[in-house]
C-alpha cells in the first residue's frame, strides 16, 4: 500500500474528487450560461454601438447639410449687404451731387441777385449824382427871367397833359 503513502496519488485523488463535485454540481453549466449571457450582453453593446454610430452618422451628415447651408446662406447675406451698401452709396453721391448743385445753383442766384442790388445801386448814385449835377447847371444857367419863362410854359402845358 505504498500507493496511499504517495502524495502525489492523493493529489490526483483530490482533484478528481474536485472535479467529479464541480461536474456533479453542474459548474460547467453555469460557466456555460454565464459566457452565454456575457456573449449575449457583449452582442447587445455591439448592437447598440453600431446603432449609436449609424445615427452619429446621420446626425454628422445632417449638421453637414446645415452647415452647408448656414454657410450659403451667410454668403448670401454678405453678397446682399455688398449690393445693399453699393446701392446706398450710389444714392449718396447722387443726393450729395444734387445737394451741391443745388447749392451752387442758390449761390449763383445770390450772385446775380447781389449784381442786380448792385447795378441798382450804382444806377440810384448815378442818377443822384445825375440829378445834382444837372441842379448845379440849372442854378447856374437859369437866371430869374428864364425861370420865369420857364414856369408860364409849363403852367401851359399842365392841361394838355392832364387828359
Amino acid at each position: 500500500m505504498e500507493l496511499f503513502s504517495d502524495p502525489e496519488f492523493w493529489v490526483s485523488l483530490g482533484t478528481l474528487v474536485f472535479v467529479g463535485i464541480l461536474l456533479w454540481q453542474g459548474v460547467p453549466k453555469l460557466v456555460a450560461n454565464s459566457l452565454d449571457a456575457r456573449a449575449a450582453a457583449i452582442a447587445k453593446e455591439l448592437e447598440d454601438a453600431q446603432r449609436l454610430r449609424a445615427e452619429a452618422e446621420t446626425l454628422l451628415a445632417e449638421y453637414k447639410r446645415k452647415r452647408d447651408g448656414a454657410e450659403q446662406e451667410a454668403s448670401s447675406i454678405v453678397s446682399e449687404a455688398k449690393v445693399e451698401a453699393e446701392r446706398y452709396a450710389a444714392e449718396a453721391r447722387a443726393s450729395i451731387k444734387a445737394q451741391i448743385e443745388r447749392r451752387g445753383r442758390q449761390a449763383e442766384e445770390k450772385i446775380a441777385q447781389a449784381e442786380a442790388q448792385a447795378i441798382a445801386e450804382v444806377r440810384g448814385l448815378a442818377a443822384d449824382a445825375a440829378i445834382a449835377a444837372a441842379e448845379r447847371l440849372i442854378a447856374a444857367r437859369l437866371d430869374d427871367n428864364r425861370s420865369a419863362d420857364l414856369i408860364k410854359r409849363s403852367l401851359g402845358e399842365i392841361p394838355s397833359k392832364l387828359n
